[in-house]
C-alpha cells in the first residue's frame, strides 16, 4: 500500500485553531457570524469522547449509469487527517461505505467520514473506533445503484454547503462545517465564548445562582448575531 498523502502546512494550522473546541461552541460562533454550518440529521455512530477536526475531502454520488461506475476508489487521493464527506443526496436505500473502506481509512490515518446517507458494516467501525457520522445505517450495497460523479467539488450534507477543504468539526453532538476562508474567525469567536462559559461555570461552582452567573457575563447574548 502506498503511503497516504500528507496534510499541508495550512491544513495543519487551520485544524490547530480548533484545538479544545467542540461542535456546540463552534455552532454558537457560526450563529454569531450568521453562517449556516450545522449538518441537520447527521448523527454520530457512537458517543465519541473527543471531537474530530479535519479538512473536507468531498465526494458527490449520483444514480448509477449502465454499466455502473465506481463507488469508492477515490480513497487513494485522501490526505492523512482529512474528513471524507460523502454526498449521497440523503439516500437511505443503499450505502456508500462499508467495512473495507473503514479498514483502509484507518490504515491511512483518515480522520473520519461524514455521509449524507447511510453506512453499513457498522461493527467494524465501532470495533476500530473509526469516527462515522451518517443519516443512518442500512445493509444494502450501493454498487450498481449509485456511482461517484465528482471528487473535491462542492457538495451538500444535511442542508449545509460543503466545499473542498472546508473545515469539518464532528463529535458526539453531530457535525458542523466551517467555510475555510472564515476558519480563523470562527475559531477565535468559539474560543472567546468558551472562556465566558467557563467563567460562568466557575461562578456557579462558587455558589452563585444560575441567573446571577449568566447575567454577570451576558450569557443570553453570546450567540446573538453581531
Amino acid at each position: 500500500m502506498t503511503q497516504a498523502r500528507q496534510a499541508s502546512t495550512e491544513d495543519r494550522e487551520l485544524v490547530a485553531f480548533f484545538e479544545g473546541l467542540d461542535t456546540p461552541g463552534v455552532s454558537d460562533a457560526l450563529d454569531r457570524l450568521g453562517l449556516h454550518g450545522q449538518a441537520l440529521g447527521i448523527s454520530p455512530l457512537a458517543n465519541y469522547s473527543k471531537p474530530v477536526v479535519g479538512p473536507a475531502f468531498t465526494v458527490k454520488y449520483v444514480p448509477a449509469t449502465v454499466p455502473a461506475g465506481t463507488v469508492g476508489d477515490f480513497m487513494d487521493d485522501v490526505a492523512e487527517g482529512d474528513v471524507i464527506v460523502l454526498d449521497n443526496d440523503g439516500r437511505t436505500d443503499c450505502t456508500v461505505w462499508g467495512d473495507i473502506m473503514t479498514q483502509y481509512a484507518g490504515l491511512r490515518g483518515i480522520a473520519a467520514t461524514v455521509i449524507d446517507g447511510v453506512c453499513r458494516d457498522v461493527s467494524k467501525a465501532l470495533g476500530d473506533n473509526y469516527p462515522m457520522f451518517t443519516a443512518g445505517r442500512f445493509m444494502r450495497t450501493g454498487k450498481d445503484r449509485v456511482q461517484v460523479e465528482s471528487v473535491n467539488s462542492t457538495v451538500s450534507v444535511g442542508t449545509v454547503r460543503v466545499a473542498s477543504r472546508d473545515i469539518v468539526i464532528a463529535d458526539a453532538n453531530g457535525v458542523v462545517i466551517v467555510p475555510r476562508a472564515r476558519a480563523r474567525e470562527v475559531a477565535k469567536i468559539a474560543h472567546d465564548i468558551e472562556v465566558i462559559e467557563g467563567a460562568i461555570r466557575e461562578r456557579i461552582a462558587g455558589g452563585a445562582t444560575l441567573g446571577e452567573a449568566r447575567t454577570a457575563f451576558s450569557y443570553h447574548t453570546l450567540q446573538r448575531k453581531a
